[in-house]
């Protein structure tokens, strides 16, 4: 069974109340908050003021995926926004361990991000720090792009350096993924899957989040 990550990205920004509403009913387990600066990635999504006020209309667990430059930066504000769980990118930290310290030092869980072409053996060092692998699935930035295959293969590399080493790494699959292909990303090894445009473009995402959480 996986744990389901709806992601906000892809639903109405006019019913956040309605939405954090019905996610609060359904089987969804964390709510996915991507921030976008429109320098690490090409768009530019929300930040703080939605957040603190998402985080009032639900107690589901908020994690929160920065696609940013100079995470550190912001850390301690997304902590008091109300994130549960900060997420940093790889590529986008000068020196990660320092940032995943920090992330945890405030009381979050911490997660590391890696784009489509960043490998995941380059976290070995890291590893054992860290709460959460979240490898992107697709180029980060926009939503409804298709899952790229080889993601497949990451995620069963990841497991196999987190089960060798007897860690408790969670991995965190985001972008591209569809009912059709959730019960296969779960087998190759994902313990959480991200869900923006299958979720919210289905005509009932609660019923959605339920099959997506029951993958096997």
């Amino acid at each position: 069974m996986a744990l389901v990550a709806p992601s906000l990205l892809a639903s109405n920004f006019l019913r956040l109340e309605e939405v954090c509403k019905m996610l609060n009913e359904s089987d969804a387990d964390w709510l996915h908050l991507d921030v976008m600066d429109g320098r690490f990635v090409p768009n530019i999504s929300f930040g703080l003021p939605v957040i603190a006020q998402i985080r009032t209309a639900t107690t589901k667990t908020c994690d929160v995926h920065l696609m940013i430059e100079e995470p550190e930066r912001y850390a301690e504000a997304f902590k008091e926004a109300g994130a549960n769980r900060l997420t940093v990118h790889y590529e986008a930290c000068r020196h990660l361990h320092r940032n995943i310290q920090q992330i945890k030092s405030l009381g979050m869980a911490a997660g590391v991000a890696l784009n489509p072409a960043t490998p995941v053996d380059l976290l070995s060092d890291v590893l054992q720090d860290i709460d959460t692998v979240l490898i992107m699935s697709v180029n980060p930035g926009f939503g409804g792009q298709e899952f790229i295959p080889h993601t497949f293969q990451k995620i069963r590399n990841l497991k196999r350096m987190i089960h060798d080493r007897g860690l408790k790494t969670l991995i965190e699959i985001d972008g591209g993924i569809t009912l059709e292909n959730s019960a296969f990303i779960v087998k190759a090894g994902a313990d959480v899957l991200v869900a923006g445009s299958t979720v919210f473009h289905s005509k009932d995402p609660k019923a959605t989040i339920h099959t997506l959480k029951y993958s096997d």
